[in-house]
């Protein structure tokens, strides 16, 4: 084995496969929450007496309540302990899953749903801070892109094992599965993540002063891509079911997201390694400029199966490409304020969901399910302009270090 050489980048502490583990599992629990309420909504209408559209305000509330709590979540956790904060949100976390299984009523449902996108908002970020801020920076990317595989896994593995509990059950079981789930979580991080002192940045304490703070617009610009590739993937990704069902093809639906799936989480671990590899923003333009490349093609293949499954899966994997290599950049600008930052990116991230479904079904009712696609293609165009590398003073930063 080769001395160390001095070198920050190898001597860092880096993480045990312990902790990343249970990174992973926290982001698979607070997924599947996120993601098995869609599927669920039928069943809950029906215990509440209310239309599918009343239902789906409870996706509305934790979306809102997320993007709204996500930046004040990321201040916080910059200025406390952020193992403090994750446990409490973690206990929060399962608390408002206890009072969404056992809501007398839909308003204290939604209330519920409110505390848990709150929640949700402090967890998240949280952990990619915890994680990234004590990985190897020379693993930083990877490690990011194994963790948010968790939150890829409860797409397609977590969100449907809550349907079939919902079926077969009752749709309160999964709530409290998750409920005792996050609770249970909640003790090891209380302890894990204080073993070891967070790792300020190579250049030493205040060096980002020293070099040049980042202004508000900085940030908003960065996170802005993030945005703009979320409505890109996304556009895709929620109208493509009915887009099928309309089409007649209800039976490929299950096996086309499993494929969809496998494709995102391959694509994260191959953003993240190459991100390591190579300058963070040329995988993220590369990603975009390839995701905007193969939208078009699911555009023009979807009326054959065979064709739109491989289209799917090539489609997926640029797409997902993204997200590690603009974490790792994220927090590569703004080490000393990465919870805040990586909170705003979620917020952005949710942004650019929430309009791809408010405007997606009126573009797929007028124009028809591939020319959203067109539209969002361009968006990932749009993206691959805005997003650009390091400004002037984290470069100097860098060179200092």
């Amino acid at each position: 084995m080769n001395a160390p050489s001095g070198d920050p980048k190898d001597t860092a502490p880096g993480l045990s496969a312990g902790l990343v583990a249970l990174a992973w599992l926290t982001q698979f629990l607070v997924g599947t929450d996120l993601f098995v309420v869609a599927p669920l909504l039928p069943h809950i209408a029906a215990s509440f007496g209310v239309s599918a559209a009343g239902a789906g305000l409870l996706v509305t509330a934790f979306s809102i309540a997320y993007v709204v709590a996500s930046p004040v979540a990321g201040w916080v956790c910059d200025r406390w302990d952020r193992a403090t904060v994750l446990v409490v949100a973690l206990v929060l976390f399962s608390v408002a899953n206890v009072g969404t299984a056992l809501a007398p009523g839909f308003g204290v449902l939604l209330a519920a749903r409110v505390v848990a996108g709150v929640a949700a908002a402090a967890t998240g970020p949280t952990v990619y801070a915890l994680v990234s801020t004590r990985a190897r920076p020379r693993a930083r990317a990877q490690v990011l892109a194994v963790v948010g595989s968790g939150l890829l896994t409860a797409l397609w593995v977590g969100a449907p094992a809550g349907s079939l509990l919902g079926r077969y059950v009752g749709w309160q079981a999964a709530f409290v599965i998750l409920a005792a789930g996050t609770l249970l979580l909640a003790l090891p991080h209380a302890f894990v993540w204080r073993a070891r002192p967070v790792p300020v940045s190579a250049a030493g304490p205040g060096a980002a002063g020293r070099a040049g703070r980042p202004g508000m617009g900085v940030v908003v610009s960065a996170v802005a891509v993030t945005g703009l590739w979320a409505f890109s993937v996304y556009s895709l990704y929620t109208f493509l079911a009915v887009a099928l069902h309309a089409d007649g093809r209800v039976t490929v639906v299950p096996w086309l997201l499993v494929v969809y799936g496998v494709g995102a989480v391959v694509g994260g671990q191959v953003g993240g390694r190459l991100a390591d590899r190579v300058d963070a923003v040329r995988v993220t333009r590369a990603a975009l400029a390839l995701t905007a490349v193969v939208e078009v093609v699911v555009a023009l293949v979807f009326p054959v199966t065979w064709a739109l499954s491989c289209a799917l899966g090539l489609f997926a994997l640029a797409a997902y490409a993204f997200f590690p290599a603009q974490q790792r950049h994220l927090v590569d600008m703004f080490p000393e304020r990465a919870s805040a930052v990586l909170s705003w990116n979620n917020s952005a991230l949710f942004v650019g969901l929430s309009v791809a479904g408010a405007v997606g079904g009126g573009i797929t009712q007028a124009v028809g399910y591939p020319a959203l696609l067109y539209i969002a293609a361009a968006v990932a165009v749009l993206a691959c302009l805005v997003a650009r590398g390091r400004p002037g003073w984290a470069r100097r930063r860098e060179e200092r270090a």
